[in-house]
């Protein structure tokens, strides 16, 4: 049977394919990011779980490198796939809110230009695939509400356990459904055998993730606390709002249109729920001081309801025209806001020109409010080569190897080591950082004569007492980096058992 596709449905796959290209041709331009080494790192190490995220991340990262190997272009491959994917979803969410088909490319195109789907698709991070599982989530939510078919809620408490295996970020979205949907006409769900079939069928899903956290007492715990403690905290609220349109960029025009839709038009009341759903995300996480970007797995929906309202709203066809080639234009200057377009020494010239000729700070504050020359992503993505290839030199110093082991003090330190020192058959670094706690040795065999101690401060003195010799071999040089200035020594010749250093340090870190 042959499958005639329409012009519109061939747009929408040109748009889909698109996003796929441009992700991928952005990968090469910055180096891998210090989150998507830790990520990757976690391939070879498959558990029911880590210190900060669930299985899922480990999971895909292990098949990419079985496939594709560690290259940067195999690490962003799957974010990349999931930048076309989220096109369709996004606009058949668009035409179950009973949009034409003018409002499924209009959504498509509204969700390619956001800054967050142009950052969050071009890295290997949990991330992506949460804004994917949120959007599916309330994509079968709509479809069951347009069919009721009963199947849909299966589906959707597997795709919910699934989420949980990848962020417990959904539990927010998970609230936001109870906390909205007893109070709206959809409340009869509860009173469906399969609903709770679903509910089941996603909790033996999650099971094993929630299993190994009882194992391991809660290490989640610890990791919103230390967030809380080190970054949340520096959160401003109205900060957090202005970064709502920022995130969604020149599409702000489609966001805000699909809120008013979604509150005020009468055809929109059987989907009124998902406008209060978004405002509960929102508020609830303002409120609570989370990242701006915890609310991107909400504006994909509000974006296609806003293409709803334009496709009801613009009458003629110039205006229907007018609409996306405006908001595509208008994006283009902004790019590199939203990924890295250029490579480094063009990313630092155009937020130096945005800085010295319109006193824009934008992208570059920090997580700890400090200014720098690159956004944060950015500076996260450099300087982890030139690492690898100092502790290499480091490494081929060594004349004992068997007795040797490589240390970093942050996790993106040690992943660095871990991936990039692949191509120097480095082995996998140690550290207490992160993921990297559980895997440490209790002790060497033969012990330890040698150490490559990586970090961005001077030994410390138990370091300094423990070797008789320690000398800098280098470090990062790349002012634009985040880890500019963090050095790598080589420290030998221990003044005692290493072995029993060891013990002593790490006896109450397992």
């Amino acid at each position: 049977m042959k499958i005639k596709m329409t012009k519109p449905d061939a747009v929408i796959l040109f748009i889909a394919l698109f996003n796929v290209a441009i992700h991928l041709a952005a990968a090469g331009n910055l180096g891998y990011h210090r989150d998507e080494m830790l990520y990757f790192t976690l391939g070879a190490h498959p558990a029911a779980g880590y210190a900060t995220v669930p299985p899922l991340t480990g999971l895909i990262a292990w098949l990419v490198q079985n496939l594709f190997g560690f290259s940067v272009y195999a690490v962003r491959l799957f974010p990349s796939i999931a930048s076309g994917i989220m096109i369709f979803f996004v606009a058949g969410i668009a035409r179950e809110l009973g949009g034409s088909r003018y409002a499924a490319i209009l959504s498509a195109i509204g969700f390619t230009i956001t800054g967050f789907a142009l950052r969050t698709f071009t890295l290997f991070m949990p991330v992506y695939l949460d804004v994917v599982f949120w959007t599916l989530i309330i994509y079968l939510i709509i479809r069951y509400i347009n069919t009721e078919k009963e199947t849909l809620l299966i589906w959707f408490g597997l795709v919910s356990g699934l989420s949980l295996l990848n962020k417990y970020l959904p539990g927010i979205l998970f609230l936001g459904l109870l906390a909205v949907i007893p109070f709206t006409q959809h409340r009869k769900i509860f009173s469906k055998k399969m609903f709770w079939f679903g509910i089941i069928a996603g909790f033996l899903v999650f099971l094993p993730n929630l299993i190994w956290q009882i194992t391991k007492e809660f290490p989640v715990v610890n990791h919103l606390s230390e967030l809380n403690r080190t970054q949340l905290t520096n959160v401003n609220r109205l900060t957090f709002i202005a970064e709502q349109f920022m995130m969604a960029s020149w599409a702000s025009v489609l966001f805000v249109a699909g809120l008013i839709y979604l509150f005020t038009d009468k055809k929109a009341s059987r989907f009124r729920f998902l406008g209060y759903l978004a405002m509960f995300v929102i508020i609830f996480l303002m409120l609570i001081r989370g990242k701006s970007y915890y609310t991107i797995g909400v504006i994909p929906v509000i974006i296609a309801a806003g293409s709803v309202s334009y496709d009801k709203n613009l009458k003629t066809a110039r205006s229907r025209i007018i609409l996306p080639v405006a908001l595509v234009l208008l994006t283009i200057p902004i790019l590199p806001l939203g990924m890295p377009v250029v490579k480094t020494e063009g990313l630092v010239k155009y937020f130096s020109v945005l800085d010295d000729k319109f006193g824009l700070t934008m992208g570059r504050r920090f997580e700890d409010n400090s200014i720098h020359s690159l956004p944060q992503d950015y500076a996260d993505m450099l300087g982890w080569d030139e690492l690898a290839q100092v502790a290499d030199s480091a490494w081929q110093i060594i004349g004992d190897k068997k007795a040797a082991f490589i240390y970093a003090e942050n996790y993106g330190e040690a992943s660095a080591v871990t991936i990039i020192g692949k191509k120097y058959n480095l082995p996998e670094a140690i550290s207490f950082n992160e993921s990297f706690m559980y895997w440490f040795p209790g002790e060497f065999n033969p012990d330890i004569t040698s150490v490559v101690y990586i970090n961005s401060d001077e030994p410390g003195e138990d370091v300094k007492s423990l070797f008789k010799k320690i000398i800098k071999v280098g470090g990062i040089k790349n002012p634009h980096s985040r880890e500019y200035g963090t050095s790598v020594y080589l420290c030998q010749e221990p003044v005692e058992s290493f072995n029993s250093f060891w013990k002593a340090r790490t006896k109450d870190l397992r």
